[in-house]
């Protein structure tokens, strides 16, 4: 077992509050509330301590996809770990079935290991008019035969499904999932306000990133944007990169759903944490430049290549959010939403020691996973 360790000093940012001065036990694994006399007591003076972050959206990172080999898949789980994602939900693309039912074999047996908290299928139940980096020709109507089909290839892994509800056998899938205990995310759609309700009534409860693959608000057909946000029941993603939303969006997002609705999430294709070039996402050719996304053909935005801790470090510095507004956006929300806040998504005595150390500017300079340093404090 790990040697205990007291993290003292740090502004703590704790489910009741920020405690200045604060200081965060770990024994083994866990935090705990007191820890041994013997543990070593690192001076973390002058740095925030938040839990570690939780992306319930990503596709891939480090120049690799979740859609690849274990290998691959590894290089990009290790890449989100290095910018504070401590647990993450591994999201597939629009691809033919029977390749998308050998993913998620695969990727099932990573989140058995532990490596990822689970699988999210975006597509290929979603409309050919908000398709966005989706293969058209790979599309199909969200027949719940075929739903059961990716949710029993995940062997009770599978986390979430992205779908357009208004396809034929949309609200029929809805319901199957929510039967079987996987979120049903309203995304990459074109329903109307009244079919989102349809959709929400019948279990829908996430927003697959919010504003974005959807038709916008409008005053006399406010479109599904205005149903998910007024939903208490509704959880709706947003991607803080300053390039999917505009602030005000963002703005909107929140004071209509409240920060205990919010979970931020990267959406992040192969180029993550890495640079500009040319990329495949599925089937698709992408272009990066200037760290934005892009199809080749087309042109339009193909997922992000942001880390969460850019994201974080945006929430509070560009879009003035509360740091205890930005952690629920990026830990406690999207942990419950998985049913793990019993176990990450906030600082409390009993929980995995996920936690990650920031500077005054909100720069990551630590990352611990299950009481072990990812990244060791970096203090100078």
């Amino acid at each position: 077992m790990a040697p205990s360790l007291v993290l003292a000093g740090a502004r703590v940012v704790l489910p009741s509050g920020v405690v200045d001065d604060g200081r965060v036990s770990v024994e083994g694994t866990r935090i705990v509330a007191t820890a041994a006399e013997s543990a070593e007591v690192v001076d973390v003076t002058g740095h925030w301590l938040v839990p570690g972050f939780v992306d319930i959206h990503n596709h891939g990172g480090g120049g690799a996809s979740f859609s690849g080999t274990p290998e691959q898949i590894l290089t990009a789980i290790r890449t989100h770990r290095l910018h504070g994602t401590t647990t993450l939900v591994a999201s597939t693309v629009t691809d033919e079935m029977d390749l998308l039912v050998r993913q998620a074999g695969l990727l099932s047996e990573l989140a058995e290991q532990g490596e990822i908290a689970g699988i999210h299928f975006e597509g290929p139940f979603i409309s050919p008019c908000r398709k966005g980096a989706h293969s058209e020709e790979l599309l199909r109507d969200p027949d719940p035969a075929e739903v059961r089909k990716l949710i029993d290839a995940a062997r009770g892994r599978a986390k979430m499904v992205t779908l357009a509800a208004e396809l034929p056998g949309g609200i029929d899938s809805v319901r199957l999932l929510a039967e079987h205990g996987v979120i049903a995310a309203i995304g990459h759609t074109d329903a109307t306000y009244e079919q989102t309700v349809e959709a929400i009534e019948a279990g829908a409860t996430v927003a697959t990133h919010l504003f974005n693959a959807m038709p916008p608000l409008g005053h006399r057909a406010p479109g599904p944007v205005a149903a998910l946000l007024e939903d208490e029941r509704v959880t709706v993603e947003l991607i803080n990169d300053g390039v999917h939303l505009h602030p005000a969006a963002l703005e909107l997002a929140f004071h209509r759903a409240g920060a205990s609705r919010v979970a931020f999430i990267t959406d992040a294709m192969d180029a993550a944490g890495t640079g500009d070039g040319r990329y495949m996402l599925g089937p698709l050719e992408v272009e990066v430049s200037e760290g934005v996304a892009r199809l080749v053909e087309g042109g339009s935005i193909a997922g992000s290549t942001l880390t969460q801790d850019r994201a974080f470090q945006r929430a509070v510095t560009v879009d003035k959010l509360s740091v205890e507004d930005a952690v629920a956006a990026l830990s406690a929300n999207p942990a419950r939403l998985l049913g793990l806040f019993d176990r990450v998504g906030s600082l409390e005595p009993g929980k995995d020691a996920d936690l990650l150390l920031l500077d005054a500017d909100f720069a990551l300079k630590g990352v611990m996973r299950r009481g072990a340093w990812v990244i060791p404090p970096q203090l100078a």
